[in-house]
């Protein structure tokens, strides 16, 4: 993992590519320096949206919305649970873009009103691989602290 910046939103493996002109509302968009065996290079990024109501509703309609946006998309798991003293929804999902299969996992937070979203993606494949790697990013991100930012 990157030594903790004080600018760090969340601790990136080291050698990980970071954008340098994120989009308005992604935090953090970084790339492995390689492909996976299965050829897919995995992606992490963190982005942030205004929502209302409540962390159920919208990761509901979110799911909504990406299922319709995804070919092929099943969602392979589904949980609410504590993350560093935190409520976190954590979805693990797959679908397929061209001739790749590919596998998100995915944790949300809602706080004051700002809902963030961490995504990372794999080929499926490559799961075992980098579940370890994307879960320990996970749980370097403190939305308490960025909403009080």
């Amino acid at each position: 993992m990157s030594t903790g910046d004080p600018g760090e939103v969340v601790r990136l493996p080291l050698r990980w590519r970071r954008t340098t002109d994120p989009v308005r509302g992604v935090l953090v968009s970084a790339r492995c320096p390689v492909a996976g065996a299965s050829g897919v290079v995995p992606t992490i990024r963190l982005e942030m949206t205004a929502v209302t109501g409540s962390l159920h509703r919208w990761r509901e309609n979110d799911l909504l919305a990406t299922a319709a946006r995804r070919r092929d998309f099943e969602l392979d798991d589904e949980d609410d649970y504590d993350l560093g003293g935190r409520g976190v929804a954590y979805r693990r999902f797959g679908y397929r873009l061209d001739r790749d299969e590919l596998l998100c996992e995915q944790w949300a937070w809602l706080v004051g009103g700002v809902g963030y979203t961490l995504t990372c993606t794999v080929g499926r494949g490559d799961y075992a691989d980098f579940c370890d790697v994307f879960e320990a990013v996970a749980e370097t991100f403190e939305p308490d602290q960025r909403a009080s930012a």
